[in-house]
């Protein structure tokens, strides 16, 4: 697939690399794509570095890893390059660095607070609950494979953003709609679980 990454810091260069290795395209994009040139250099031919545009228009999925703060402006800038587009939204609202719209996203659910913010673009939320150091060494894990929540009110979104998740060496656990995102927001309890799928689904089990 052609993957566009929206935030090429630590989470976005990381799933992205894990996306080239498995031989999908992937665009990693910045204000400064000069800057990605090391990262790209080192990834080869299936790597490259554009604009955020470019990279909306470039990925038939998109993977937004940017800090929470961020999300408003990228709306509005990008409304109708969302619209329709398959997003994997990774990141986390922390109050201290997000200001408003990470108090409003912890209170609504950061799915949610998504779905608003990018009207129209088919959101799943995935990859949030580890760091990028630990999804790195987690990938393909010899003794099984990781779970990984997700959950998404497209249908279509959820079966690709499961081979995708599978794709980076994980096993992908879908919760159900956006709303049950909150079971793996920061304080939920399968946020920072480095449990199989198996073990996941076991405890949602237990949580209800």
């Amino acid at each position: 697939m052609k993957i566009g990454i929206i935030g090429s810091g630590n989470i976005g260069s990381t799933v992205g690399t894990l996306w080239v290795k498995a031989g999908h395209q992937v665009m990693f994009s910045s204000r400064n794509p000069g800057n990605l040139k090391q990262l790209v250099d080192g990834l080869g031919p299936l790597a490259r570095a554009g604009t955020v545009a470019e990279a909306l228009a470039f990925g038939d999925v998109v993977f937004i890893g940017v800090p929470y703060g961020a999300m408003p402006q990228l709306g509005k800038d990008y409304a109708k390059e969302f619209s329709g587009k398959i997003v994997l939204d990774a990141g986390n609202a922390v109050v201290a660095r997000d200001g408003e719209i990470g108090k409003a996203a912890r209170e609504a659910g950061v799915a949610l607070t998504s779905a608003k913010l990018l009207a129209g673009a088919r959101i799943v939320r995935a990859f949030n609950t580890l760091n990028s150091r630990r999804l790195a060494n987690l990938s393909n894990r010899a003794e099984g494979r990781i779970g990984i929540p997700m959950a998404g009110d497209d249908q279509e979104a959820l079966k690709i953003a499961s081979m995708l998740v599978r794709d980076a060496g994980f096993d992908p656990v879908v919760l159900g709609g956006l709303e049950r995102s909150k079971l793996f927001e920061q304080g939920g309890p399968l946020y920072g679980q480095e449990i199989s799928a198996q073990e996941m689904r076991e405890r949602l089990k237990a949580l209800k």
